[in-house]
């Protein structure tokens, strides 16, 4: 009797330790991270320690590395889409609300401050809330001045929509002149890879008189790789509506040998003009980019390329 209690007691404890382990699962983080470092460089990988010191990390390509705790500006962790079909990781970028002179519906985020160098002039550019952005940009001698800002809302996952406004002046060099320009551009896509349609109406005026016309863009970027996006912009001045007016002037007639009335017709042509530039841009870090493309015009049924280059340097502030 004391062995079959003594047996049972040892089967009841082997059990209860079975059905423990059985039960018991060990938690293991699968996802995968992207570390940025102070100094620009960043690291793709799973997290297999971390510790107030350092961070063991799993790369594809490096193995097991340790990474100092006190290096590390950012952890943030990556989705599938952030990969190329061959795996390599090529995330989002900063600078992807823009084009080469056009903006999409993608919001700046909030922090996000950048400014970008053209071989006129600055475009400084801050994202002072959520979704909500200002900015302001000239030329090297100041003249014109303008001030942007856009509202984006987001409609779908992948969908984003955004409203704004350029207005400026000439400043010193023409006080009396301005600028207005409303804007909608609708942006289907990601910082990654984007299409953007937008349309707006550009209005310039003076103490003396006013004009406007409508105008429209199609634009798009796309990703091909960790380093390097194809962009390319547009930039569509709708035709306007063609001005007939006539007068009357004096002009000499050789058979009469007097100057006689005659009636003067004078059509004012509004003609359709489009800018195109196609580019590429290379992702330096986090921090700098580089854009470079050729522009063309189309007017009257012909195109004409033009002589100098786009060329753009992006900076975070």
């Amino acid at each position: 009797m004391k062995v079959f209690i003594l047996f049972l007691i040892v089967f009841t404890v082997y059990s209860n330790s079975l059905s423990q382990e059985d039960t018991t699962k060990i938690s293991v983080d699968t996802t995968t991270y992207r570390i940025l470092k102070f100094d620009g460089s960043e690291f793709v990988g799973k997290i297999i320690s971390r510790d107030p010191r350092e961070i063991l990390l799993q790369t594809k390509s490096l193995g097991l590395i340790y990474i100092p705790q006190h290096t590390i500006k950012e952890i943030s962790a990556v989705r599938a889409e952030d990969f190329s079909p061959s795996g390599e990781f090529i995330g989002e970028n900063l600078f992807s609300t823009r084009y080469f002179i056009t903006t999409n519906g993608l919001p700046i985020k909030k922090g996000e401050h950048y400014v970008q160098w053209n071989l006129y002039g600055p475009d400084f550019q801050f994202g002072v809330a959520e979704n909500f952005g200002v900015g302001i940009m000239t030329s090297w001698i100041g003249m014109p001045i303008i001030g942007t800002a856009k509202y984006s809302f987001n409609l779908r996952k992948k969908t984003h929509l955004a409203i704004g406004t350029l207005a400026g002046t000439g400043s010193w060099a023409l006080p009396d002149w301005g600028l207005l320009l409303p804007y909608g551009a609708l942006s289907v896509g990601d910082r990654k890879s984007n299409l953007t349609f937008s349309a707006g109406y550009g209005l310039i005026f003076s103490e003396a008189e006013s004009q406007g016309r409508a105008l429209t863009s199609i634009a798009g970027m796309t990703k091909i790789g960790k380093k390097l996006s194809l962009v390319f912009d547009s930039f569509i001045l709708l035709a306007g509506k063609s001005v007939t007016t006539t007068r009357t002037d004096y002009i000499y007639n050789p058979v009469t040998m007097i100057n006689e009335p005659t009636t003067i017709t004078e059509v004012d042509k509004k003609p359709g003009i489009a800018i195109l530039i196609p580019g590429i841009r290379l992702h330096i870090d986090d921090n700098r980019a580089f854009q470079f493309g050729f522009a063309g015009v189309y007017a009257e049924g012909e195109f004409l390329p033009l002589p100098l280059p786009m060329i753009q340097w992006y900076r975070r502030l």
